[in-house]
């Protein structure tokens, strides 16, 4: 996806990238009309036509949605334009207000409120929240935010650099759609598999470099970066996610706590495995997970603004090397 470009262009794209994330950080998501909230109407709306039990027609849905995304970003990203890649890649992030729905759980958990916190775990995650006392809370918000971490921030981020405006936007496409259709609920248990394959594919690349990162940015919060990548190396493989376990392993591993365990879904009820070999969560640790969180998607914006900088240097490099 790295087509040849001038240095220009390709510096264009690395400003958009930064110009995107301090939007992000300064800003949060659009309380209304979030071009992404459109977007998955429009895939339900769709899904009316489209939808029968079986994977090809999913597959379907997928490519109509997706492939539409594409056209869109490549229309409006050709030449890189600062602006339209700025505005691209802060659509599609998601870490500032993943960072406050945490902190906001980290105050409600503080202050003993489990009905406001029940309440507000939907925002975090699919789990039913209704039969969660304090330490399931928390668990699962640490777990929602390790997890997220890679999915809003990181991965967009990482697509942005690679491939611009359509890949940024196809990214979060399919990432929505996983969100939407990609359970195994019986409804969407075929329906949807094409989605989640798409998803897990976009998401592999990323959620190692949140890995990677997790691991430098452990002592930020009083961890070891030792113990993130033991907790990565010998527990993400045994996670149903090939992507989300190297999230959860390394931030549990960071953090010095235990994940894992009976994950209860509105459609069904999962039995995770142990990651990390520290404590239970505390509910102090939702404070330190954000925190985390926060010098992640900080190191992985800086990662791909470089990564830009980096391969136009090269190509700069080889363009203006003398023939023999």
């Amino acid at each position: 996806m790295f087509a040849r470009r001038s240095p220009q262009v390709w510096h264009r794209r690395a400003t958009g990238i930064a110009v995107g994330f301090l939007a992000d950080l300064l800003l949060g998501d659009p309380r209304r009309g979030h071009p992404v909230a459109g977007f998955g109407t429009g895939a339900a709306r769709l899904e009316k036509l489209t939808y029968a039990d079986n994977r090809r027609a999913g597959a379907l849905h997928t490519g109509l949605l997706l492939g539409g995304l594409a056209g869109l970003g490549w229309v409006a990203g050709r030449g890189d334009r600062i602006w339209v890649t700025a505005a691209a890649t802060y659509v599609a992030l998601g870490g500032t207000s993943l960072n406050r729905v945490g902190g906001q759980m980290s105050t409600l958990l503080e202050t003993g409120d489990l009905d406001g916190a029940r309440a507000l775990l939907p925002s975090l995650c699919g789990r039913d929240p209704a039969a969660l006392d304090t330490s399931g809370l928390t668990r699962a918000t640490v777990e929602s935010l390790a997890e997220n971490t890679s999915d809003a921030q990181v991965a967009p981020l990482v697509w942005a650099a690679i491939g611009g405006v359509p890949g940024v936007l196809v990214y979060r496409g399919a990432n929505t759609l996983d969100a939407m259709i990609g359970h195994r609920s019986p409804r969407y248990l075929n329906f949807g598999w094409a989605a989640a394959r798409f998803d897990d594919v976009l998401n592999y690349l990323p959620a190692r470099l949140t890995g990677i990162l997790t691991v430098l940015c452990a002592p930020v919060v009083g961890g070891s970066p030792w113990a993130a990548l033991r907790a990565w190396h010998r527990d993400a493989a045994r996670h149903p996610s090939p992507n989300a376990g190297v999230a959860e392993a390394s931030f549990a591993g960071a953090l010095g706590v235990r994940l894992g365990g009976p994950t209860q879904y509105a459609h069904q009820l999962e039995i995770r495995p142990t990651l990390g070999d520290g404590r239970i969560p505390e509910v102090v640790d939702v404070a330190r997970a954000v925190r985390l969180s926060r010098a992640v998607q900080a190191s992985a914006a800086a990662v791909s603004v470089l990564l830009v900088v980096v391969s136009a240097a090269c190509r700069s490099g080889r363009r203006s090397s003398p023939r023999r």
